[in-house]
């Protein structure tokens, strides 16, 4: 380290404050940290005490009831089932997604067609549309067509991901010159052949970031599953432990233990998933460059 009293005044100032800034910059991201781990940390301890305790108390330190809340929990609800009801449907989902979003962010990126910035407006408006507006016509609709209690429309709209047509968009935009797409078609290239071979390997990094994002979207999806399932065995897990309750209430101890599991899934996703996200980008730059 360079001894700060061979320093001049100035150099010394400049170096304290440097100090003093990279300071502030660590308290307010351990902040952060902090308020973004705390809702976290509630649902770990209270998953260790009864529901009197957790409605009655604050409870910072962890309780003796993680066994019994687990124990009524798995007798209130097949937690089996509704485990792989929500991996179904999040796996499902988030693969439809990918892939036809993937190629309409394609089509409105390199191709030239009448009406195209029309529809592209279309779709950043229904962006900023909220899903909730139209939910009650959505179930009219669903039900009217006979598919409550099905899968097929909580996985099928997923389709229309207007967010994930624009984030395509703007990653090919940059990501994949015309200059590619044009020496494929001269080659005698489908464009399917295209899409498959050329688009999808370059839109890598941005199809495991937007599919991670899809994969817990649909994993902690509430509402759609509240409405169009009525039958316990198709619920998602999420759906589940919003039904457990005793003969009179909610019993909270086994509805957080129950988050706890289901969160468990989604932070190793995320673990994984954010070293692969790196990885693909670092090499995405490496070709670009």
């Amino acid at each position: 380290m360079k001894n700060i009293k061979n320093q001049p005044k100035e150099a010394i100032r400049a170096i304290m404050l440097k100090r003093f800034l990279h300071i502030l910059i660590y308290l307010f991201s351990f902040a952060v940290a902090l308020t973004a781990f705390y809702p976290f940390l509630v649902m770990i301890v209270s998953s260790t005490h009864d529901t009197y305790n957790i409605v009655a108390k604050i409870n910072i330190l962890p309780g003796d009831q993680l066994v019994r809340n687990f124990n009524r929990l798995t007798q209130y609800i097949n937690l089996r089932r509704g485990f792989l009801n929500s991996l179904f449907l999040a796996v499902v989902t988030s693969v439809v997604q990918i892939y036809f979003t993937a190629m309409a962010g394609y089509a409105f990126s390199k191709f030239k067609f009448k009406g195209q910035n029309f529809l592209f407006g279309v779709v950043l408006v229904a962006m900023m549309i909220p899903g909730q507006i139209s939910i009650i016509g959505f179930y009219k609709q669903i039900q009217d067509m006979g598919l409550i209690n099905n899968y097929i429309p909580i996985i099928i709209p997923a389709i229309a991901d207007c967010f994930a047509v624009f984030f395509y968009k703007q990653f090919l935009d940059s990501g994949l010159p015309n200059e590619l797409v044009e020496a494929a078609i001269a080659d005698g290239a489908k464009e399917i052949t295209i899409f498959h071979r050329l688009v999808i390997p370059i839109m890598k990094p941005a199809l495991v970031t937007k599919g991670v994002m899809s994969f817990i979207g649909s994993w902690n999806s509430y509402l759609k599953p509240l409405i169009l399932l009525n039958d316990k065995d198709k619920m998602t897990l999420p759906l589940m432990i919003a039904t457990v309750r005793d003969s009179t209430h909610a019993d909270f101890g086994a509805q957080y233990i129950g988050m706890v599991i289901s969160v468990i899934p989604l932070v190793i996703i995320f673990i994984f998933s954010s070293r692969i996200i790196m990885n693909n980008i670092s090499v995405g730059s490496a070709i670009k460059g």
